[in-house]
């Protein structure tokens, strides 16, 4: 779990990329409540500061992918912001480079911000590109969180709960899948129980 956009304890320094666990060189969690325990110890460390800058933490995780795409591992990049990027060309770029790596990114805009920029990274209607190269394929898929939670579809929280997460993983199956075709990756016979 990587954070970005604070003022780290204790000389105050501003990161776009630092390790939510608070762990120098192991940003890894263990599952779903060790994330959590690392965002509420992070919350209460360290002060939230702008600008918003996507790029080093996406690099970080083209790193990791870059180093397994034999197709054993595809990487879901989940971010979660309530400002406007200001790292754009950076961003699109690190984007272009991730597309060829088994990688998947998920924005959710939390808030009012106008997040009418993260749309071009959605490259749902037209592919993204940076300094005249083009995403292999699309692999970001943009959510304003406020359209689904206290949004259109009123109090019923279930309802807008179930909504919002199907269309967070709304293109995942077919960017996986985009991938894997593309790098010819087949699946493994299912294992046989003993």
């Amino acid at each position: 779990a990587l954070g970005f956009g604070a003022r780290l304890p204790p000389q105050g320094q501003v990161s776009h990329e630092f390790f939510l666990n608070g762990h120098p060189s192991n940003p890894y969690c263990e599952g779903v409540e060790g994330v959590m325990q690392a965002y509420h110890r992070t919350l209460s460390t360290v002060q939230l500061y702008g600008p918003t800058n996507f790029a080093p933490v996406i690099n970080h995780v083209v790193r990791i992918a870059s180093q397994n795409t034999n197709g054993e591992n595809y990487y879901i990049l989940l971010i979660l912001t309530d400002g406007v990027i200001t790292d754009m060309p950076q961003t699109c770029e690190a984007i272009v480079q991730a597309s060829s790596l088994p990688l998947s990114i998920i924005i959710i805009g939390i808030g009012d911000a106008d997040f009418e920029a993260m749309n071009v990274l959605d490259g749902d209607d037209v592919r993204l590109s940076s300094r005249g190269r083009y995403a292999e394929r699309d692999i970001v898929q943009f959510v304003p969180f406020n359209e689904f939670i206290g949004g259109r579809y009123g109090n019923d929280l279930s309802r807008s709960q179930a909504l919002l997460a199907k269309e967070v993983l709304a293109e995942i199956p077919e960017q996986f899948l985009s991938y894997m075709k593309k790098h010819n990756v087949k699946p493994k016979a299912p294992l046989q129980r003993q």
